[in-house]
This record gives structure tokens, C-alpha cells and sequence, in this order.
């Protein structure tokens, strides 16, 4: 074969295209150390920052009132459906107020408002039940008996006292299974 001539030949070729060719100088400053990446974990440090607004993002603490706040966060709620909830951030469907109900009447509205909800497919309703104030030493009687009455409810997945701008620990938000 003729392979050492095309060798020859293309060493020859090349040696003519680069003719006038001159090499550079080395550079006179040549960088020792290269600058390497930050050691820092730097989406950690802004997933910290991430989660420390979202704690600040909620209501002032100066507007909450003093009082029992009502809860109840039924079995597979997600924290971030539960957060929601108790920051008001979902849009109220329907409202009841069970203001100058007695006992039974409160838990008869409270029975005819969820299944009206459930009828229409409402997910969020909010239950004002008053502070107590009218009620004569023994404290918000209607409060305390909604904390039951909701929790023994297979329809009702979590509740939470309201904002102030809602009636604070005067109503709740309730959050509700899909039929």
C-alpha cells in the first residue's frame, strides 16, 4: 500500500500551509488558582428563606384575639391544606350565623346548613357562632357545643377558628369532604 507517501504527503502539505505561521509568546501572568464554585448550599439557604417569609406571611400576631381558638384537623389533611385553612385562604362558599339560636335550634341549622353545602358541593363554609359575651358566667355555649357537634360530623374533614377580620374566635372555617 502506499500508506507512508500519504503520511509523508500530508506532513509535507501541512508544513506548507503553515508557513507563515509564527507562534505566540506564552502569556506573562498565568492564573495559579482557578476560582472554584461556592461550598455553600446556596438552595438550602434560600428554601430556609423560603420557609421563614411564609411563617411571617400570616396575620399579625397584634390582630389575634384573645380567646379559645377552635381546631380540629381530621385524619389525612395535609399540612398545606391545613395552613390554608386556618389562614383563610379559601373562599368561603356559604356562611351560617347561629347568633340568638338556643341549643337545639343551633344544632338544627347546623344539620340543614351542611346538607344544603353538601347538596350544592360547597368545600369551605364558614359557622359564626358568637362570642359568649350574652351568655350569663358559664362562657360561649354554642361554641363549645359546635366543637362536638363538628367533630362526631363524617362530612366535615377539618375546622378552624377564623381571622379577626371574620369573626376571629367567633366563627370557624370548615372545610368539607366531597360527596
Amino acid at each position: 500500500m502506499s500508506r507512508p507517501t500519504d503520511e509523508g504527503d500530508d506532513r509535507l502539505s501541512f508544513r506548507a500551509a503553515m508557513a507563515g505561521i509564527r507562534l505566540q509568546p506564552p502569556p506573562q501572568h498565568v492564573p495559579l488558582h482557578r476560582s472554584l464554585p461556592s461550598t455553600q448550599p446556596v438552595q438550602r439557604q434560600l428554601d430556609d428563606l423560603a420557609v421563614l417569609a411564609e411563617m411571617l406571611d400570616g396575620p399579625d400576631p397584634e390582630t389575634f384575639e384573645s380567646g379559645d381558638t377552635l381546631t380540629y384537623r381530621g385524619p389525612g389533611i395535609q399540612d398545606t391544606v391545613w395552613k390554608r385553612l386556618r389562614r383563610g385562604g379559601y373562599v368561603q362558599q356559604a356562611v351560617l350565623d347561629l347568633h340568638g339560636l338556643n341549643r337545639d335550634g343551633a344544632k338544627r341549622a347546623i344539620v340543614e346548613f351542611l346538607a344544603t353545602c353538601a347538596a350544592r358541593d360547597h368545600r369551605c363554609v364558614r359557622i359564626i357562632h358568637g362570642k359568649g359575651n350574652g351568655s350569663p358566667n358559664s362562657g360561649p355555649v354554642l361554641k363549645r357545643l359546635l366543637d362536638g357537634w363538628l367533630r362526631k360530623r363524617r362530612d366535615v374533614l377539618a375546622f378552624a377558628s377564623a381571622r379577626p377580620e371574620d369573626g376571629g374566635t367567633g366563627a370557624v372555617y370548615v372545610l368539607l369532604r366531597r360527596l
